[in-house]
């Protein structure tokens, strides 16, 4: 999507919603109920023009005779009757006549519509937002390729590289093959699991948790609860509903590793085990538990 493109939709959405707030607005205006009567109509446009024509110059003299007591030719007498008390008028309390359906109705779409049209916009600001040069969200080079497995047998069979907030583990040949029929996602790691490293996302897939290894099972382990990942990040155990995330690889002709840490792809699916691999010894957090 082009940045114009992107610009020229901002503006339709934000005239839109200028349209639409307008709309209501006039509407909720018409609140009056009813329907006035011709006569209060005519006497409402006589005083205002100051003029009538003979038919209602007529009708305005009856009602005034009427008003003065004439009935059938004769003046009733009216100066001995008492005075006429008027209650003054007292507009309504807003708050007790409270909202009608008409408004509860147009202000419930008006809120609806600026929560889709606020997502919309926090999503075009996102893809128009830089990504980080550096750091957590970037493309990272972590190194050559030999160095890196020097950093994973140095740790027993893991590396964290916190920059990049990701486990680097070693990936066996063997397995390629099966991963790459399993693996939805083999054409963004493809560079790095031939070159036989695979960069993991830090977080457990179940509510974030950070999860380390354990050095006697050579699992992962969750210790919030206790969900389990073979070293390559396919899921062993637990309440996680699937395999650690992991980020896209791609290695230069250095046979150096790029891993993007502004895309995080999901892991593969529970019941995935290209590797076959099981504890090789106690588990940090008890026995495993099942798929």
């Amino acid at each position: 999507m082009t940045t114009t493109l992107v610009i020229g939709l901002i503006v339709l959405a934000l005239l839109a919603v200028v349209a639409f707030t307008a709309a209501i607005r006039r509407s909720d205006t018409r609140t009056a109920i009813g329907q006035l009567s011709g006569e209060t109509v005519r006497k409402d446009r006589l005083s205002r023009t100051g003029s009538a024509s003979p038919g209602s110059s007529q009708a305005a003299k009856r009602m005034e005779a009427e008003g003065r007591g004439e009935s059938s030719g004769e003046l009733v007498a009216v100066k001995d009757r008492p005075p006429v008390e008027y209650t003054p008028y007292v507009p309504p309390d807003p708050e007790t006549i409270g909202v009608t359906r008409r408004q509860f109705l147009n202000r419930s779409i008006v809120a609806m519509f600026g929560l889709a049209l606020t997502g919309f916009g926090a999503a075009i600001i996102a893809q128009l937002w830089p990504r980080p040069t550096e750091g957590f969200g970037a493309r990272i080079n972590v190194g050559r390729i030999d160095n890196i497995k020097t950093e994973i047998a140095a740790g027993s069979g893991f590396f964290y590289f916190p920059e990049g907030r990701m486990w680097l583990t070693e990936y066996p040949a063997s397995a390629l093959v099966k991963a790459q029929s399993t693996y939805s996602f083999w054409p963004k790691v493809e560079q790095g699991l031939n070159a036989g490293v695979v960069a993991i996302f830090q977080t457990c897939p179940h509510l974030g948790c950070r999860v380390p290894e354990c050095q006697t099972s050579q699992w992962f382990e969750c210790p919030c609860h206790g969900s389990q990942y073979n070293q390559v990040g396919e899921k062993k155990g637990g309440p996680a509903p699937r395999g650690m995330d992991r980020f896209p690889m791609q290695v230069t002709a250095a046979n150096e590793l790029i891993v993007d840490t502004g895309e995080v792809i999901q892991g593969p699916p529970i019941g995935t085990n290209t590797t076959g691999q099981e504890a090789e010894g106690p588990n940090c957090l008890g026995a495993g538990g099942g798929h």
